[in-house]
């Protein structure tokens, strides 16, 4: 979520400034050559199979793979009557994916004739992520969306004092914070559990980032009431984020968080 999405250059919620005054529409779509090989699959078949897909960013949207056309398994498509419109592209037609026993209605989707300003969309197709069963950049599954090549994450050791409350209530305390600075979102303070000072209890919730992993949540017990999902962590993180491992992260959009005995604004953004 780097060009398009959240603070990024061209995101709704962009956090810095241009050099020059900036011309054009307020909604971007920035169409790439991606040097990945990408496979999708439904079932047991690999539906589409290609070295030269594309990659499509669309402001406030994730990016998106693009086939062509002639990567994609034709015969298990069967073309639908449904349609949407998007006014920055045009209008798109859809395809159910059948193989064997699997079906994912509506699954794929394509532009035949796209607007004037849109990217040359024709001839190729995208697929809904989570329509599949399974896709893989090279030889690696990846979950959640296309990861993005603007997308960075750095994982630094520090020595600054954070200070987690709500309500008044401290619920954590530590000079010794592992900080996640992740593109497009707020900084994250991953501390130990020795400095946790409420209780924990293990939710239900999940969620999945393609550069972190699959994060557990917790409710939080503060001041006699329960509060959900307040706080998670990544018991099997991604290899770019293994230094997280089993750390415990506070919603910053949900708690007071202090630095260095500053309180830090609540961020809008409301991803892990």
């Amino acid at each position: 979520m780097a060009l398009t999405v959240g603070t990024g250059p061209f995101g709704r919620q962009s956090s810095g400034e241009f050099n020059f005054t900036r011309e054009g529409p307020a909604h971007v779509l920035y169409w790439e050559d991606s040097p990945k090989r990408v496979r999708v699959r439904l079932g047991s078949e690999t539906v589409a199979d290609s070295r030269h897909v594309k990659l499509l960013h669309e402001t406030g949207l994730m990016p998106v793979y693009y086939f062509p056309r002639a990567d994609v398994r034709e015969e298990l498509l069967e073309a639908t009557d449904h349609t949407t419109h998007c006014p920055f592209k045009g209008d798109a037609s859809y395809w159910t994916v059948r193989t064997g026993d699997a079906v994912a209605e509506n699954a794929v989707w394509g532009y035949p004739d796209p607007l004037e300003h849109a990217p040359p969309l024709q001839d190729h197709v995208a697929f809904s992520w989570q329509a599949m069963d399974a896709w893989l950049e090279e030889d690696e599954e990846v979950g959640v969306h296309a990861r993005d090549p603007y997308h960075r994450i750095d994982v630094l050791s520090s020595s600054r004092h954070v200070v987690v409350k709500l309500d008044g209530e401290v619920l954590a305390d530590s000079t010794r914070p592992l900080i996640l600075l992740e593109t497009g979102l707020p900084p994250r303070y991953y501390l130990p559990r020795e400095d946790i000072r409420v209780e924990l209890e293990p939710s239900e919730t999940h969620s999945g980032c393609p550069y972190k992993g699959t994060a557990s949540y917790f409710h939080v017990a503060a001041d006699g009431q329960r509060y959900d999902d307040l706080a998670w962590t990544y018991p099997d993180p991604l290899p770019e984020s293994l230094r997280i491992r089993d750390l415990i992260c506070f919603y910053d959009e949900k708690v007071d968080t202090e630095l260095d005995d500053e309180a830090q604004p609540r961020p809008e953004t409301k991803f892990a």
